[in-house]
């Protein structure tokens, strides 16, 4: 690795003798013979390794170290000296010093500690991304910190400098056009227009216009001429939503589109180059969609080429309590009211279920637990009673009025077999998740771990 280094050392002889040994390094040499013209060099230039004399003409170089340090100078520094004190090795290092170097010195021995100390500050760098990357509980507008969607981040990251289209793929209300802004915000066209169109809600003869603009008079209604989200989103990302909808005279021309980034408006004769990053998305299976012949299989290859699936609420764990908490932090402030969190038994129904509209329907549910209710916190009786009973079994059937005694005592069944059906039925609608299930019937998750044991032991 090519390194800079920053030297300082007041006396010649011994710069040369230190630059010469380093000249075959590879590594790029500046000199600075006093300590304030290194902390000058240092603040400019940024090195990544400083070798320092503690004796310098102006201030002492444990001094400076103090100084590179307040100044947040992360690069590794190594102390040369005569005067190899045990105390003054031991002030070196506190002062952040990695290394120590006694003079006289040799090359080897100048190199493998110059090497140590680039190799474990590369090493402490990567650390400190790696920890920043795992803890991160928002990402451009997404909200979560759950494995799934760290991955979802660092995918995002990888590819944002990039060219190539994006396709997102992920159930309705995951966050597809969050990803596409994401994405958008991420690279480097953060600072040009970022243009979202949805295929599925514009009707088939306005399509065409929406995407790549008309002339005055193309068409009956068309008094004006119309940009067309292609050539508005030049130099930024055009997104298009639901793109599985398409009709199929529609995805011939995008194509074109795509292989040669030309525009020609409806009812125009002038085509125009326009350069925008290309990010599709949609809910279906869009290779079921070509194997059925409803979507092009030219098409699919030119826009399917990094693909991004967004997970479901239900499988990113703690991250729907995030979420939730984030929303009801913006509802309670848009709306007026109180709110700050939510009571024990709200959280943990939020928890257990399965939330088939994923993001959406929770945002729906707390808009609605919002605006009808007021308190310092969202209670269990203020979500919806399908949220709260998604996973009980359907109530048996009233007995007739004149049911006799003898039949309706033939429905009841011992409390402990009660017990065992309804656990057992929360745990299969849970999948075996065993937390979930325990919310669901508002008992602890040991008491069902106590039970499954017993039940084993009994056979």
């Amino acid at each position: 690795m090519r390194a800079r280094i920053l030297l300082v050392e007041d006396t010649p002889t011994q710069a040369e003798i230190a630059k010469a040994m380093l000249r075959d390094s590879g590594h790029e040499i500046r000199h600075a013979e006093t300590a304030g013209a290194a902390l000058t060099l240092a603040l400019e230039w940024r090195p990544d390794a400083i070798l320092i004399d503690l004796l310098l003409p102006d201030f002492s170089g444990i001094e400076l170290m103090r100084r590179l340090r307040a100044a947040q100078v992360e690069a590794a520094m190594i102390v040369l000296t005569a005067h190899g004190s045990v105390k003054t090795a031991v002030e070196a290092m506190q002062e952040g010093a990695s290394d120590f170097v006694l003079k006289p010195y040799s090359a080897a021995r100048l190199h493998v500690t110059l090497d140590n100390a680039l190799e474990k500050r590369e090493l402490r760098q990567q650390l400190d991304v790696a920890k920043s990357q795992l803890g991160r509980g928002r990402f451009h507008g997404f909200i979560g910190a759950s494995p799934p969607m760290q991955a979802i981040y660092r995918t995002v990251e990888s590819v944002a400098p990039s060219r190539a289209t994006v396709f997102v793929t992920g159930e309705s209300g995951t966050g597809k056009e969050l990803a596409a802004e994401a994405l958008h915000q991420a690279s480097p066209r953060a600072g040009k227009p970022f243009i979202a169109l949805n295929c599925g809600a514009i009707p088939r003869d306005l399509l065409e216009s929406e995407l790549f603009g008309h002339v005055k008079g193309a068409f009956t209604g068309a008094t004006d001429n119309r940009l067309g989200a292609a050539r508005a989103a030049d130099g930024g990302t055009l997104f298009l939503d639901e793109i599985g909808e398409m009709p199929a005279e529609m995805q011939v021309k995008l194509l074109r589109f795509v292989q040669t980034g030309v525009v020609t408006p409806l009812g125009g004769t002038k085509a125009e180059k326009v350069d925008v990053r290309l990010v599709c998305a949609t809910h279906r299976d869009i290779l079921a969609e070509v194997q059925a012949g409803r979507f092009r299989e030219d098409l699919y290859y030119r826009i399917y080429v990094v693909p991004i699936e967004l997970p479901p609420l239900r499988l990113r764990g703690e991250d729907v309590v995030l979420v939730a908490r984030h929303l009801l932090a913006l509802y309670a402030r848009e709306e007026g009211k109180a709110f700050t969190g939510f009571d024990a038994q709200a959280e943990g129904a939020i928890r257990a279920y399965p939330w088939p509209g994923n993001v959406r329907q929770l945002q729906n549910v707390l808009r609605n637990a919002v605006v009808l209710h007021d308190g310092p916190q969202v209670t269990r009786e203020m979500l919806p009673v399908l949220l709260l009973h998604q996973a009980v079994a359907e109530a048996a059937p009233n007995p007739p009025q004149r049911a006799t005694m003898e039949a309706l005592t033939s429905r009841i069944e011992p409390l402990t077999v009660t017990e065992k059906r309804m656990i057992l039925q929360a745990l299969e609608h849970t999948g075996q998740d065993v937390p979930r299930a325990a919310a669901l019937l508002e008992i602890n998750p040991s008491t069902i771990y106590r039970k499954l044991t017993a039940w084993k032991q009994t056979g």
